[in-house]
């Protein structure tokens, strides 16, 4: 009886990127690789997912984000997950296709998993931003059919001592984001609720709320971002990264603040409505009442 091998390349050392190593040896298992044909897909073709928030306070970094993914006009999932811790210090959501989201972003983890064990050492999130870059530019092509893959990468910084966040475009263009940022279908009504809620010294429990308001604001205004669903129980996906490592915030604590949240837009439809000016700064601000 032969005994099983592996091939030759698995016991060479090779490069440190896993991806270049599938796309040698088994294209095939690339998600980037599974062309759809010569026609933009309709949007109901496969499941898109929305919306993801993230943003900084002092010692770290939160993404979040909604449980929702349609087909066109139609809820395909409403418990779906579309945060994902890559490594120890990093965390990435996404917007867009899911099914090539969800391959993409395991193949990024393994990314960065061979990346240490052929190096012996863990990338910088600067390197980690980068690598995710050119796997996003390999999905061009699926991008233009229409199953485009639109992600947002957090972490700490351990060098610099920061949490810190990049977006991407289509073409795998990365854009360094400072303070908060959001993608996906309803972005642009999350931005607008970050953008008046959101302070540089929020603590991490009131970073939390934030999130969550922005994307319940998001869901009130965009139908394919899903709110906090109290009677399934379904809450948005909360991860925190600090100096200690990132980690999901349970459940429990999620449900607390979004029932919060619910119970608060009981008497206050549009949310809390956010100070013309901080105590710090009332009295430098003409009009400005001191604190």
């Amino acid at each position: 009886m032969s005994e099983a091998r592996l091939p030759a390349a698995f016991l060479r050392s090779g490069t440190s990127s896993f991806a270049e190593f599938l796309a040698d040896h088994a294209p095939d298992l690339l998600p980037t690789r599974r062309l759809a044909g010569s026609a933009p897909l309709a949007d109901d073709a496969a499941p898109h997912g929305t919306t993801i928030v993230a943003l900084t306070f002092p010692g770290g970094v939160l993404i979040a984000g909604d449980r929702r993914a349609t087909m066109g006009n139609l809820i395909a999932s409403r418990d779906i997950e579309k945060i994902y811790a890559t490594d120890e210090y990093s965390a990435g959501g996404f917007a867009g296709t899911a099914g090539i989201a969800v391959e993409l972003m395991r193949l990024f983890q393994v990314e960065l998993e061979h990346y240490e064990k052929i190096e012996g050492t863990v990338l910088s999130f600067d390197g980690k931003a980068n690598r995710l870059s050119a796997l996003i530019r390999n999905n061009l092509g699926m991008a233009m059919q229409g199953m485009a893959v639109v992600p947002l990468l957090v972490g700490y910084d351990v060098d610099a001592r920061r949490g810190r966040m990049f977006s991407y475009d289509v073409t795998g263009g990365r854009y360094e984001e400072t303070g908060y940022h959001s993608v996906g279908s309803g972005s642009l009504f999350a931005k607008g609720s970050l953008k008046k809620l959101y302070r540089p010294d929020l603590d991490e429990d009131e970073a939390t709320r934030v999130a969550i308001e922005a994307l319940y604001d998001a869901a009130d205004d965009d139908s394919a971002t899903g709110g906090p669903d109290v009677s399934r129980r379904l809450y948005p996906i909360v991860h925190v990264i600090t100096a200690e490592g990132g980690r999901r915030l349970s459940e429990q604590t999620v449900a607390e603040v979004a029932t919060r949240v619910v119970a608060s837009r009981l008497g206050q439809p549009n949310g809390p409505i956010a100070s013309l000016a901080s105590p710090s700064v009332a009295g430098e601000i003409p009009g400005g009442d001191p604190a």
